[in-house]
């Protein structure tokens, strides 16, 4: 089951880190190691690691990131921080994490999903002043011959008291220096599912409208009634993210146009622009009165029918 995911040592969202400065800080510092039954200091903090990234527990996971990595990993879509911790445990379905030791007084953490489960050793520390390296092997739970361990090294640094996740072996963990580029590849998904929102959102008003015979006043009028059946203030057309104006990293904008005291049928135009320009979204999107899509970077503003179309 391991080996369909990508290793930790794959991740492209680390740096090299030179190999020389830390040998030159080990023989300036000289080495120690936590006695085996010793499951404590970054030991421990590493256990603790490890059972976060299995649940998935972003505020208890956040606890181990530097201070520089804790600001950006707050500033990753939710989508980017659940994959991050999955790395940790090769595993993609969150799942429950059972902590214990071995006859050696190592800790062992394994972690159990409904898709399987994983299970990680870790070995004693090798402290260097306040930098400690961690060896950890990882396995499928099923394999019992030891074919297919995965032996990695973790780093970390004690920052304030406190150990915290520094590398994978000769790997620096450094998200702020990779943030923007992370953000660049979940821009055109973003983009993508704006547009489909807005296509969702235009069929629920046409909806809305053939069964009131009116066009709902706001976006909230769609979403999904909080009890009983569904009614002209809450038509359960949209979830109720889209029901907010919110989803995907865009906000969504609904206006009512050209109703006349002549009896002229009401229209609307839809509107996503980027919560976050140049992070979540470069693209600015607009649906005109009549129906057409248009996309353009308006450096964040609302579009209009000017831009260009989007099939």
């Amino acid at each position: 089951m391991l080996a369909r995911f990508l290793l930790l040592s794959a991740l492209p969202w680390l740096f090299t880190w030179h190999v020389a400065a830390q040998e030159s800080s080990s023989r300036a510092a000289g080495n120690s190691a936590t006695p085996p039954s010793a499951a404590s200091g970054p030991t421990a903090a590493l256990r603790d690691v490890l059972s976060a990234a299995c649940s998935q527990n972003q505020n208890e996971f956040v606890r181990f990131l530097t201070a520089r990595n804790k600001e950006s990993f707050a500033r990753l879509s939710a989508g980017a921080r659940v994959a991050l911790m999955k790395r940790f445990v090769l595993l993609n379905e969150p799942g429950k994490a059972f902590a214990t030791t071995n006859v050696s007084g190592r800790p062992t953490v394994r972690c159990e999903t409904p898709a399987g489960a994983a299970e990680m050793q870790i070995g004693g520390a090798e402290l260097r002043e306040n930098l400690a390296f961690v060896p950890m092997e990882l396995r499928d739970a099923t394999d019992t011959t030891g074919t297919d361990v995965h032996r990695v090294t973790m780093g970390l640094v004690r920052e304030n008291g406190e150990w915290k996740l520094l590398s994978l072996g000769l790997l620096l963990l450094d998200l702020p220096s990779l943030e923007m580029e992370w953000d660049r590849a979940e821009i055109a998904p973003n983009e993508r599912g704006a547009i489909e929102a807005l296509k969702k959102v235009a069929e629920a008003v046409e909806a809305y409208r053939r069964t009131y015979t009116r066009l709902p006043e706001s976006l909230a009028n769609l979403g999904p009634p909080l009890h009983g059946a569904a009614n002209a203030q809450a038509a359960g057309l949209v979830d109720s993210d889209l029901a907010t104006g919110m989803r995907g990293g865009y906000a969504f904008r609904y206006v009512i146009v050209g109703a006349s005291s002549s009896g002229a049928q009401a229209k609307f135009e839809l509107a996503a622009t980027p919560l976050n320009y140049g992070r979540t979204g470069l693209r600015s999107f607009f649906r005109d009165a009549g129906g057409g899509l248009h996309g353009a970077d308006r450096q964040g503003a609302v579009g209009n029918e000017v831009d260009a179309r989007v099939p």
